[in-house]
C-alpha cells in the first residue's frame, strides 16, 4: 500500500493558485468548498473554519491529492528557513521539458534549482521551483528504482506527488517521533550537498547536509531534512494554518495501532481526500501537522 495520500498548501489567492497548477503542471480540481468548522479544530487551526479550499488531482488520475486552502500571507515567512513540511515533490516523464514549461514567458513560479543530476544518485534527475506563495515544489524524472526501494514513474509529463519533504530541528528524533506515532520506518541517512538549503541560509554551497527517508515496506515517500542552527519555528497567523506546505496526509492500514496524540479524537469524513475513512491529526515535535487516514 503506498501511504501518501495528499498535500495541503495555504495560498493567498484560491484562483490564481487554481489557475498556475492547471496551466503549469496539469492538475484539475475534483473537489472544492469551505473548511468545515470540525476540521479546522482537528488541524488546530480554529480560524481556518470557513476558508475556501480546492482538492486537485494529477492528469493521470492518481488518487493523490493537492489540496489548496486560501488565507492571508504571513509577512514573516520565508521558505527553507523554518522547521515543518518544506516541500512537495513530484515525478515528471521529462524534467528538462517540465524545466521548459515553468520557464515560459509569465510563469509564476521561480526556478531555485535547476535540473541537476545528484552524484551517487543516478535513478533520480531533479529540479526544484518555489511558487507565489513561497511553496516549494520539486519536479523529479525517476530514471529506476534504488536498490531498497520501489519508485513511481510519471505517466503523464507532471504526475503524481511521491514524496513530502520535513525541515527539522532534530531529525533523529523526528525520525524515532515519526516511527513511533506514524507507524512508518526508518530508510536511510545521508549526508549530500543540498544547494537549496546554502542558498536559502547563506552557508558554503559544498557544504555537507544530513536528510534521511523514512519507508514503508519498499515505499519511500518522506524525507526528513536537519535544518542548519538558525532556522525557526514556522510563523502562521493565530489559529490560522501555516504558510506554505502545512499538511501532509497519508493512508495507514493498522489505524487503530495508531497511538496519537490526536488534536481531536479520529472520525470519519467525507470528501476524496478521506472516501468516508476516519481521520486524525497529530503535531510532531516541531508543530507539523501529520494527518493520518484510515486505510
Amino acid at each position: 500500500m503506498k501511504l501518501l495520500r495528499a498535500a495541503t498548501l495555504t495560498v493567498a489567492d484560491l484562483e490564481a493558485a487554481r489557475k498556475r497548477y492547471s496551466e503549469y503542471l496539469d492538475y484539475g480540481v475534483i473537489d472544492e468548498g469551505e473548511v468545515p468548522a470540525d476540521l479546522a479544530e482537528s488541524w488546530d487551526a480554529p480560524k481556518s473554519s470557513g476558508q475556501p479550499y480546492l482538492v486537485m488531482e494529477p492528469a493521470s488520475g492518481t488518487d493523490i491529492f493537492l489540496r489548496l486552502i486560501e488565507q492571508p500571507a504571513h509577512p514573516d515567512f520565508v521558505p527553507l528557513r523554518s522547521y515543518g513540511w518544506a516541500a512537495i515533490e513530484i515525478c515528471v516523464q521529462d524534467v528538462l521539458e517540465a524545466n521548459a514549461r515553468v520557464t515560459r514567458p509569465g510563469s509564476p513560479f521561480e526556478v531555485i534549482g535547476p535540473p541537476r543530476e545528484i552524484e551517487g544518485l543516478p535513478a533520480i534527475y531533479p529540479m526544484q521551483v518555489k511558487g507565489p506563495d513561497g511553496e516549494v515544489v520539486y519536479l523529479t524524472q525517476i530514471r529506476d528504482d534504488l536498490p531498497a526501494y520501489d519508485l513511481p514513474r510519471a505517466t503523464a509529463p507532471i504526475d503524481r506527488l511521491f514524496i513530502l519533504v520535513m525541515a527539522c530541528s532534530d531529525m533523529r528524533a523526528s525520525n524515532r517521533w515519526m516511527e513511533t506515532h506514524a507507524g512508518v520506518e526508518m530508510g536511510r541517512e545521508m549526508d549530500i550537498v543540498y544547494t537549496m538549503l546554502a542558498g536559502a541560509f547563506g552557508t558554503p554551497i559544498d557544504e555537507l547536509h544530513t536528510i534521511s527517508t523514512m519507508i514503508h515496506g519498499r515505499d519511500v515517500f518522506l524525507e526528513l531534512d536537519q535544518y542548519p542552527p538558525a532556522a525557526t519555528p514556522r510563523p502562521r497567523h493565530e489559529g490560522m494554518l501555516s504558510p506554505g506546505c502545512a499538511i501532509g496526509t497519508f493512508w495507514h492500514p493498522d489505524f487503530d495501532a495508531l497511538p496519537g496524540p490526536w488534536i481531536t479524537p479520529p472520525v470519519p469524513r467525507p470528501g476524496p481526500v478521506y472516501k468516508g475513512r476516519r481521520v486524525g491529526t497529530m503535531k510532531d515535535l516541531d508543530g507539523t501537522l501529520i494527518e493520518m487516514v484510515e486505510g
